[in-house]
């Protein structure tokens, strides 16, 4: 309980650095924060293409392809985004770790808040988008605030644990981005796991990262509460809590000698 009342002390110096962080990857380019949207909105467009009309993927129920795709791209982009950028946020802000004032464990969080402002607009654009398409609002859809929350914390442990160890061994960057690579295939994307049964596949339903994807999916398009899948929950939450205690007791150990590696 700590840990929300620190981070709310702080929240002024938090936010102020969330925009100037904003500021400094989009607004010094000549197109702005258009580039938030290019790359990923370039991403959905091919996978859409390649596996609409090449391998003619169609999912369960004809459902539009587009929507059931999209749902899955939004959360990864997110999660691409914060992997990389929390696992290199104490590397890159070495100034203010040696600032004895200054609470390092922002840092962080600091990425993934301004990750995560451009992952709420892509979430809206991914409602619009099912109003476009004709779909109305449910009560469902408001469960996708529950996997926001859930990822958002998921993601913080990870790059507690990550931003601290890189410092120590900066091979682990590496390590990261070859991760994610692997990850982006382990995860139902772009692939319905429910159409496949295979032991092995029934495993990768209790990936962190399917759960988050599958949760999207179930808000926007099944209408599945995520009690439903009370499995998949738990073992998520399990997951989440070592390793958030992880993460915690990771940073807090290493903390006291990064000025001395920096």
């Amino acid at each position: 309980m700590r840990i929300p009342r620190e981070f709310a002390r702080d929240r002024k110096v938090l936010l102020s650095l969330i925009v100037n962080d904003l500021r400094a990857r989009y607004l010094t380019n000549y197109l702005g924060v258009i580039w938030v949207f290019i790359q990923p909105v370039a991403t959905t467009i091919i996978l859409w293409f390649v596996f609409q009309f090449g391998f003619k993927a169609t999912p369960h129920n004809d459902f539009p392809f587009v929507l059931w795709l999209v749902c899955g791209l939004v959360p990864w982009f997110f999660i691409v985004e914060s992997l990389n950028s929390g696992c290199s946020s104490v590397r890159e802000n070495s100034f203010l770790v040696k600032k004895i004032v200054f609470r390092v464990s922002l840092l962080p969080l600091v990425k993934l808040g301004s990750a995560l402002v451009v992952h709420i607009f892509f979430v809206i654009i991914l409602i619009t988008l099912f109003m476009v398409y004709g779909y109305s609002p449910t009560l469902f859809w408001l469960q996708v605030v529950y996997y926001v929350i859930c990822l958002s914390a998921l993601l913080l442990a990870m790059a507690w644990i990550t931003s601290s160890v890189v410092i120590f061994f900066p091979d682990l960057s590496q390590l990261v981005s070859m991760a994610v690579q692997f990850g982006f295939w382990l995860t139902p994307i772009f692939w319905d796991i429910n159409a496949i049964h295979n032991k092995a596949v029934d495993y990768l339903r209790f990936n962190p990262f399917a759960y988050i994807v599958e949760g999207f999916r179930d808000s926007l398009i099944r209408g599945v509460w995520f009690w439903e899948r009370w499995e998949q929950t738990v073992a998520f939450w399990v997951i989440l809590t070592v390793l958030m205690l992880v993460g915690l007791r990771t940073f807090k150990k290493l903390r006291p000698h990064f000025a001395d590696v920096l």
